[in-house]
């Protein structure tokens, strides 16, 4: 049976129910030369240009087998041979000796992401399609996900500088491959799919778990998790909103009695939520461990505890979450010029215009001993006990700065830009359903 190509008509009305494009779109799409990619890319530049927009493509060479050079380029080819202007990003320096999918996975979102935020794009796309949604639920229904993980990908995802959509989630493969069919063009092939030692190829090679019925399936089962998602996530987010104060110095204040007041769910997703904010966590904390949180500040409010990387400090009947300092990323030197992102949780910049290098790091115990206390605009704000996990700034003389205290050695030094901005923020677009 001919399965019909996607219509640029289908692919305007999924970016329609997305929404949040200017009137002349400019956007980036993200292409690894696969058929699903190479299909978005032909329909991101056509609906693009019809509202007088631009789609630009960009493909990342990890540089992880001998041939993605070659690869990259070809793709660049087929591209400019369409008029679809594109760019090749490398993920050059050491490569990572375990961990190399999640590692990749990482570096390829940094670098389209650093793309879009230099050239001011607003909305990175990807082609993650109906089979991937699927894949992703079973993958994680086998892994024991909760019911948040069982919703799969989100159709929209914050990223730094830029939003990454996901319009093709309700997109079946074959169509994607239709429209290369009808437009007779080639497109790669990535070896990795058909490897047994990544999982998502090795449920893929499993065909009982991925007929029709179980594909469409998973789908729904996805979908009705997805709705309950938006549903939790509308509720959390107005909690948060009315209990919980974020701190430009890295830290958060809840009220224990508010928390306390809340249904034991609601409240596990409060800390949990926090936890993730604060401790920049790549991953979420186990529920059982939050659950094992919530009973303990319940039962004992007084007593401190860690978790997720924080530490969760009774203070004056507020309850204080901290990065713990012993799970901190260690200090970092910064030189004149360079941007980077700090302990998954700063944004930090230094002008090039700046005469010296700097090291950035918490501030540590004993970090402002030999400060008097006029040299500082508020230290009596925050409690000393904040003070070891602030942000501080060396240079060759020591230390130079501590931007939350109001601290700076020297008025005449260009010193370090610094921002709170957490890799997990506190609220987020929120899970969205295609």
């Amino acid at each position: 049976m001919s399965v019909a190509a996607l219509t640029v008509g289908e692919f305007a009305a999924a970016l329609d129910g997305i929404g949040g494009f200017e009137a002349r779109p400019f956007i980036a799409v993200a292409v690894s030369g696969g058929p699903d990619s190479m299909a978005l890319a032909f329909l991101a530049d056509r609906w693009a240009r019809g509202r007088g927009g631009e789609a630009w493509a960009l493909t990342v060479d990890h540089g992880l087998r001998p041939d993605s050079a070659k690869e990259a380029r070809r793709v660049a080819g087929w591209l400019a041979a369409r008029g679809i202007p594109h760019e090749i990003l490398i993920w050059s320096g050491e490569k990572p000796k375990t961990g190399i999918q999640e590692a990749a996975r990482e570096a390829r979102y940094r670098l389209l992401a650093d793309w879009c935020r230099a050239r001011g794009c607003l909305h990175l796309l990807t082609a993650h399609q109906r089979e991937d949604q699927a894949e992703t639920h079973l993958i994680r229904r086998r892994a024991g996900s909760g019911v948040d993980g069982l919703a799969g990908m989100s159709a929209v995802r914050e990223l730094d500088g830029c939003r990454l959509v996901r319009p093709l989630l309700d997109a079946p493969r074959a169509r994607l491959g239709a429209l290369l069919a009808v437009e007779r063009h080639p497109f790669l092939r990535d070896p990795s799919n058909e490897n047994p030692a990544y999982e998502r190829a090795r449920l893929r090679l499993d065909t009982d778990s991925l007929d029709i019925g179980h594909l469409d399936a998973a789908i729904e089962a996805a979908r009705e998790c997805g709705q309950s998602r938006v549903q939790r996530e509308r509720v959390l987010d107005r909690v948060l909103a009315e209990r919980a104060v974020l701190h430009p110095a890295g830290f958060a204040v809840l009220d224990p009695a508010a928390l306390g007041a809340l249904d034991a769910n609601v409240a596990e997703r409060v800390l949990a939520r926090i936890a993730a904010t604060i401790g920049g966590a790549r991953y979420p904390v186990r529920r059982a461990r939050i659950a094992r949180l919530r009973a303990g500040l319940s039962m004992a409010p007084e007593r401190a505890r860690t978790l997720g990387g924080c530490r969760f400090v009774p203070w004056r009947g507020r309850l204080l979450v901290l990065r713990e300092l012993a799970a901190a990323e260690p200090a970092v030197r910064l030189e004149p010029g360079e941007r980077r992102s700090w302990d998954r949780r700063y944004a930090v910049c230094l002008r090039s215009t700046a005469d010296r290098a700097f090291t950035l790091g918490y501030l540590g115990r004993g970090g402002t001993a030999g400060l008097r206390r006029r040299e500082m605009a508020g230290p009596e704000s925050l409690p000393p006990f904040v003070h070891t996990v602030l942000p501080a700034v060396w240079d060759e003389e020591g230390l130079a700065a501590i931007p939350a205290l109001g601290y700076r050695r020297a008025s005449e030094m260009v010193l370090p830009c610094l921002g709170f901005r957490p890799a997990n923020p506190l609220t987020t677009a929120g899970f969205t359903v295609v």
